[in-house]
């Protein structure tokens, strides 16, 4: 069986690349095997159970590949002795510069500035994680990156790790997600090894954490946080942070915190553009291509899906993934009916759901009038009349009664609605202005 192990950890050190193999896969120990379960001693249990999550299949299947008959594989904690400290050796010794004691999850090799495809909502995110990634001196810090799923955050995170290492193989970068930074803290409270904790986490050159709203409410973690975060910058190293919204809008959060991620560079991702989605997938089909040659792609399909997955690049990724691996399979042209058949689920999941609320504050940004002014008793022209494309809008993207859509601007009775409306029909015919906003403001609430 050991000889089994040599040979698929042979084989993982190709599929899984050679940082994710000598931190993650070159530790484990092979113990046993007992009724097919195949068991490995790992030196954490958080070790144990970041492998099984993020590679326990993968070895699972290589192990079987070479004939092991494995049907399940299990990690425990090995059970070390403890070092004996020599007398003039002191506590604040230099902790070691291998890697593999970094606590950390793996880079993912795909996610580079060069896979990156930059656009208008995104290019300042872009411009600075360049910038931080040249790594001469901390220029931003933190360097706080926000916006939806699936627009580019964790993207840029790993592209900038990537860049580090590349131009400073020695540099201690550490990314992990603010839970598992949490997990490690209550891990290191539960075996009274905070010292350790403390040492491991202050002593790197740069640190990221990922989706850090998690930490909301979590008294003790956010204390342990904040003296972090406070120890790096006073040593001034790097730290790079995202979470799903701007500091000042994460509830729970401390205020010393939100105060300290708002020191740095605060930087937006905004919703994809189509041209930026339409970028990305023709980035993609690039890929595919050496992956799947002779695959062909009928004119529109690209744009088709460019514009109906547009609230999640991960998921538009997806779809298009899904759809070169069908038509490989049945061995057909990617044509518009093709992929309306491979990915109705996904389109219907990915079906823009406007809200009045949402129209009543695009219009308001848009003609440059307060919202509550907008949905306020006011009849004057400016208002009025921005009103009325705003309930115009409502009834057209929405599925609300009219009398809903009245109550919601102000209480009004479903006639006054009924009138603006149309009024609204009556002016685009008419009037080249009302008709051109009528149509930007569709574009920006259906994009």
């Amino acid at each position: 069986m050991e000889n089994m192990w040599g040979q698929a950890r042979a084989e993982l050190l190709k599929t899984v690349g050679q940082n994710n193999y000598r931190n993650w896969i070159e530790p484990l120990e092979y113990d046993g095997v007992s009724d097919g379960v195949v068991t490995f001693r790992v030196p954490t249990q958080f070790m144990g159970n970041w492998v099984s999550r993020n590679f326990g299949e993968k070895i699972l299947s290589e192990l079987n590949s070479v004939g092991a008959a494995a049907k399940r594989v299990e990690f425990t904690v090995a059970k070390m002795a403890p070092k004996a400290r020599p007398a003039a050796e002191k506590k604040t010794a230099e902790p070691t510069r291998d890697e593999g004691d970094l606590p950390g999850a793996p880079i993912d090799s795909r996610f580079t500035f060069d896979s990156f495809v930059v656009g208008k909502p995104n290019e300042l995110a872009h411009a600075a994680a360049r910038r931080v990634a040249e790594g001469d001196s901390a220029t931003f810090n933190p360097l706080f990156l926000y916006g939806g799923v699936g627009l580019g955050k964790t993207h840029l995170m790993h592209a900038i790790a990537w860049d580090l290492k590349l131009r400073q193989p020695d540099l201690r970068v550490v990314y992990l997600s603010a839970e598992q930074f949490m997990y490690r803290f209550v891990q290191a409270l539960r075996d009274k090894q905070m010292m350790d904790f403390k040492q491991l986490f202050r002593s790197v050159d740069v640190l990221m954490v990922d989706d850090v709203q998690f930490i909301a409410g979590k008294e003790s973690t956010q204390e342990e946080f904040f003296h972090t975060f406070n120890a790096l910058v006073d040593q001034n190293k790097q730290i790079v942070i995202s979470a799903d919204r701007a500091p000042g809008e994460i509830k729970d959060l401390e205020e010393r915190i939100r105060s300290r991620l708002q020191c740095g560079l605060v930087v937006d991702l905004h919703p994809t553009s189509y041209e930026l989605r339409l970028g990305i997938l023709q980035k993609k089909v690039e890929f595919y291509r050496d992956k799947y040659p002779g695959l062909v792609i009928a004119d529109g399909v690209l744009e088709f899906l460019a514009h109906r997955i547009s609230t999640n690049v991960r998921v538009l990724e997806g779809a298009l993934m899904r759809l070169f691996a069908f038509a490989s399979l049945v061995g057909r042209e990617i044509t518009m009916e093709l992929a309306q058949d491979c990915l109705a689920d996904i389109l219907r999941a990915s079906e823009r759901k406007v809200t009045v609320e949402e129209i009543q504050r695009r219009v308001s940004e848009h003609y440059n009038i307060r919202l509550s002014d907008l949905i306020g008793p006011k009849r004057v022209r400016t208002i009025a009349r921005p009103r009325q494309v705003a309930m115009y809008l409502a009834k057209q993207l929405t599925s609300r009664s009219l009398p809903e859509i009245g109550r919601r601007f102000g209480g009004r009775d479903h006639t006054t609605v009924m009138h603006g409306v149309r009024k609204i029909e009556e002016l685009r015919g008419e009037d080249s202005q009302i008709a051109e906003d009528i149509e930007l403001l569709r574009r920006a609430l259906e994009s």
